[in-house]
This record gives C-alpha cells, sequence and structure tokens, in this order.
C-alpha cells in the first residue's frame, strides 16, 4: 500500500476524498449511537479509514475539520479506552496517534473479564437477595446470562484466533 503526498498519508491513497468522508462519518455515527462519545467516534473512524492507521493531531484536525482541543480530547477518551496509542514521529516532536494491533480482539478479551466479574458480583447479589425472592431469581438469571455470553466469547475468541492464522481473508 502507497500513501497519496497529497494527504500527508492520512487519507485513504486511493480514491474518492469525500467519499472516504462520507464513510468516516457514517460509521462514526454508528458508534455514537452505540454508546461512544462523538468526537472519539469521528477521530477514530478517521484512522480506521487512513491508509496507515495512524495520524498526526494536525492531520486529524484538518481532515475532520475540528480544532485542536476537540482532537485532543477525543485522544484522550480514546486512549483511555486501550483503543489508540501516542508515538513519536522519528526526527519530529510531533505525536502521531495509531490503532492498537488487533484492537477488537482485544476490546472483546478485556469485555470478557468484565463479564466474568459481574457474574461473580451477580452470583453474590443473588445469594444475599434469597435465590427464593424476584430480585434474587433477576439477579441469579442476569449473573447465568452473564456466564453463558462468557462460555460462547471464549468460543468466538479462539473460532477468531483460527481464522486469522489460517490466513482466512474477511470481505
Amino acid at each position: 500500500m502507497t500513501t497519496n503526498d497529497e494527504d500527508g498519508g492520512n487519507g485513504s491513497g486511493k480514491g474518492d476524498d469525500e467519499a472516504v468522508s462520507r464513510f468516516v462519518e457514517r460509521f462514526a455515527a454508528e458508534m455514537t449511537a452505540a454508546g461512544m462519545q462523538r468526537m472519539a467516534s469521528r477521530v477514530f473512524a478517521a484512522l480506521l479509514a487512513s491508509e496507515t492507521g495512524s495520524m498526526t493531531s494536525a492531520e486529524l484536525a484538518e481532515q475532520l475539520r475540528i480544532s485542536p482541543a476537540a482532537v485532543s480530547g477525543a485522544i484522550s477518551y480514546l486512549s483511555q479506552v486501550s483503543m489508540v496509542s501516542r508515538e513519536r514521529d522519528p526526527g519530529t516532536r510531533r505525536d502521531r496517534y495509531v490503532l492498537h494491533n488487533e484492537l477488537w480482539y482485544e476490546t472483546f478479551t478485556r469485555r470478557d473479564q468484565i463479564l466474568t466479574r459481574w457474574e461473580k458480583m451477580l452470583r453474590e447479589g443473588a445469594a444475599t437477595l434469597g435465590p427464593q425472592t424476584p430480585a434474587g431469581r433477576r439477579t441469579a438469571e442476569t449473573a447465568d446470562f452473564f456466564a453463558f455470553l462468557h462460555g460462547e466469547m471464549a468460543g468466538i475468541m479462539d473460532r477468531w484466533r483460527a481464522r486469522k492464522e489460517g490466513g482466512a481473508e474477511s470481505s
């Protein structure tokens, strides 16, 4: 893959910049609807759609037509949730923001750990509330649901690893 010198390496390097911008905004809107902060969604989508998976603050601000302060706030959030990291541009004082390798795998693995903690706490809550009470039964059912998700997630992650290591391409 090559980058387009006119876009500083931040664009798609191929195709229509306007179409890429439309994709970034549409995907960002979907992430925002799912609960992610709006500006963080836009910055993440721009990084995802970039040729290299990395951009500087200035590149992000220019592409998204937002202020450096908005970029900074979005990067702060994305760093806190481990979706991006900050690297120094070689030979400069500029920071470059980079998507993590295996981003989705890592995100869902962390989510799986949270499900395990929630399940444990819910089981304790169900025992405290009393297994014969409506609240205790609801809480126990919720714990069972998280246990089910945990088991399914482990299988899904194993299948993803096998698919990825097998060189299967997704379309």
